[in-house]
């Protein structure tokens, strides 16, 4: 039986793709989400900043927002914003570049029935194949009270 033997430069390339942060050459970028929501009456207001820290910028990224309480079925959402499922949404944020904050994703959701608290979770479905090492402030989990209050995330 012959064992393959290899180089220690591909040896190198091996390992690299097996650490964590992904292969040689990949861009990396910090995405974050900050922003409001509130409740009244089933209905959430959502106001989102995506942000990219950095260093690279990314083509395209997508923001996920995961509700406890499900949203009605038929209502319209934003352009760039679909239903991948009963309780999750879908929304572009496009690309980003490092060191920036892209538009502002506003969002009027009515939930079934008139819950007094929802909680939101909100996290990068997809940033353009780009390594996020700071994987904290890219997911956001806030619990909002029926009462019009604004939460700041």
């Amino acid at each position: 039986m012959r064992v393959p033997v290899v180089g220690a430069a591909a040896l190198g390339v091996v390992l690299a793709a097996a650490l964590p942060g992904g292969a040689v050459g990949v861009p990396e970028a910090d995405l974050a989400y900050h922003g409001v929501v509130s409740m009244v009456g089933g209905r959430v207001d959502l106001r989102l900043a995506p942000r990219n820290y950095g260093p690279s910028g990314v083509p395209d990224a997508t923001v996920r927002l995961r509700w406890s309480v499900a949203p009605v079925s038929k209502q319209a959402l934003p352009a760039g914003c679909v239903r991948s499922g009963a309780r999750v949404m879908l929304c572009r944020v496009g690309a980003l570049a490092a060191q920036s904050v892209a538009r502002q994703i506003r969002l009027r959701v009515r939930l079934k029935g008139a819950p007094s608290e929802v909680r939101v979770e909100i996290d990068t479905a997809w940033n353009g194949g780009a390594v996020d090492r700071h994987r904290h402030n890219d997911r956001q989990r806030v619990l909002v009270l029926a009462t019009g209050d604004e939460y700041s995330f």
